[in-house]
């Protein structure tokens, strides 16, 4: 089984190149790919891309992520984040491929306390969640089997992350300010990667599991409790710093203007998940754990 990857050097991406070994040959692609196109904005060369790899498996993890940068420059977010998946799952539908995807929770407005299901209205409050949801909609009309995993707070031990920051500025300052009304689930780059290759080797089984399905850690938490959690770890494992989870104080959103409007509520709902893959969804806390234990002993 051939096995097609772009936005290899992502989070998500990295982690694939791991995870989807085993299912077969994996030919893992980034923007600057020299002997096949893997740049989002060439869609032609995408094309000729696809078409001569002939991948069974399209894996998506490319995406334009930086959600505030977005506001300024949304026809670039469109073309990668809309235009270009759509292309791939026309390619997929003419192949017979499955084309794997990954969205987010920024597709819904952010609004009550309980966690967003599959089924429930969509409202984007910004360029980054109307291009992603566009995204989605493109792909579910195509006719292609697809695997669209929508999740959130995603993070890596590899590169820069919100646990990272929050060490640093630790050891830089006195007190921080933390949103603590926007709520959600941190969920591990390596746990998507893991859950992916899982899905896919059901769902080629299972071709009727072809959908829109929710990904994320079990739990929830703010971005306050995340802080915490993470300065509490650090401290414990003898990190030097500044300051104690005491010393991380709750801000409201509204106190912290950025370009892109966020969600307050970015829960969701992982019971369809579950159920049709037969997997379970651990504590976001337990992921957690995991990078921080290697963030720390470098």
């Amino acid at each position: 089984m051939k096995i097609l990857l772009l936005g290899k050097n992502g989070q998500v991406g990295w982690e694939l190149q791991r995870s989807l070994a085993p299912l077969g040959e994996v030919i893992a692609l980034d923007s600057d790919s020299t002997e096949f196109c893997g740049d989002f904005t060439n869609m032609q060369g995408l094309i000729q891309t696809v078409r001569a790899i002939a991948p069974d498996i399209i894996v998506n993890a490319a995406a334009h992520t930086a959600v505030d940068k977005a506001e300024s420059e949304p026809e670039v977010v469109r073309t990668i984040n809309s235009l270009a998946p759509t292309m791939l799952a026309q390619e997929a539908k003419r192949s017979g491929a499955w084309l794997i995807h990954y969205s987010t929770d920024y597709v819904f407005d952010g609004s009550g306390d309980k966690p967003w299901v599959e089924t429930d209205d969509t409202k984007p409050l910004n360029v980054y969640g109307k291009t992603k949801l566009e995204g989605e909609q493109f792909i579910r009309q195509s006719g292609c089997k697809h695997l669209i995993f929508r999740t959130s707070w995603v993070y890596a031990a590899r590169g820069g992350n919100f646990a990272k920051t929050m060490l640093r500025l630790a050891k830089e300052r006195d007190s921080l300010s933390v949103i603590n009304d926007q709520i959600g689930a941190p969920t591990g780059a390596e746990l998507l990667a893991d859950l992916t290759a899982q899905a896919i080797r059901t769902s080629l089984l299972k071709p009727e599991l072809s959908g829109l399905y929710h990904v994320v850690a079990s739990g929830e938490t703010s971005w306050h409790g995340y802080a915490s959690y993470v300065i509490d770890i650090a401290q414990k494992a003898g990190e030097s710093m500044w300051i104690t989870p005491e010393d991380v104080l709750p801000i409201l959103t509204s106190a912290y203007t950025t370009p892109a409007k966020r969600p307050l509520n970015s829960r969701l709902d992982t019971s369809k998940f579950q159920a049709a893959f037969g997997l379970s969804l651990p504590h976001w806390q337990l992921g957690v754990n995991r990078m921080l234990t290697e963030i720390l002993e470098k």
